[in-house]
């Protein structure tokens, strides 16, 4: 999308190692929601100045409620890459593949137990691609499995134990709402997991029957 806005931009130095050896299509992504973010906080504050009789403090507790959500996330994403960099990682994968069921099943399970690991739906979600994806795809190939269903599958799938105790946005709700784990973590289970697995069963069911839908 940044090349069809900005055409005559030159990205190329996306490539050099002290960049990340990246390009403009690696990190449009990140891009775009920056950028949105801004332009949202740069709309709002025109709009709604007569609103805000301290912007300085508003923008101050804006950045502290941030922090929490952002480095929970942070630090448990990073905590799951590092165990998929341990050689038991290997074990895990092993296991996950030998699951019986078929690669649905083996799927579903690879990225709840990662994303479990990690309270993060998106990161177990990265890391079961990342470590998984290729073989999965192979499988896809042999089987005649639609990639679209094997991938709806692992999106569902890493949304549903993602929600434990430790996940980031679980604390930062619960601190929001002043509530704790013990008054209200049953409700988030029903809500998060039960709903979710109960989803993701009849994807796992109806995909198998009928195929990508």
């Amino acid at each position: 999308m940044s090349l069809v806005v900005f055409p005559r931009l030159d990205f190329s130095y996306l490539a050099e190692e002290r960049w990340g050896a990246t390009s403009i299509s690696g990190v449009a992504g990140v891009w775009s929601v920056v950028v949105a973010l801004a332009a949202a906080i740069v709309t709002v504050i025109p709009c709604n100045r007569s609103r805000l009789p301290s912007l300085r403090q508003s923008i101050d507790a804006g950045a502290n409620a941030s922090v929490l959500p952002a480095l929970s996330v942070a630090s448990l994403v990073g905590f799951g890459a590092v165990i998929a960099a341990l050689p038991a990682f290997e074990i895990v994968r092993d296991w996950v593949l030998a699951i019986e069921g078929g690669p649905l099943v083996s799927l579903a399970v690879a990225t709840n137990v990662l994303a479990a690991l990690t309270g993060s739906a998106s990161g177990g979600l990265t890391i079961a691609l990342d470590a998984l994806g290729q073989t999965y795809m192979t499988i896809a190939a042999q089987t005649g499995l639609s990639p679209a269903l094997m991938h709806r599958v692992a999106v569902i799938g890493s949304g549903t134990l993602d929600i434990l105790p430790h996940n980031g946005a679980v604390v930062t709700l619960l601190a929001v709402c002043g509530a704790t784990h013990r008054e209200s973590y049953f409700d988030i289970v029903m809500v998060g997991i039960v709903s979710a697995v109960i989803a993701l069963v009849a994807v796992i069911l109806l995909g198998t029957a009928f195929g990508s839908f």
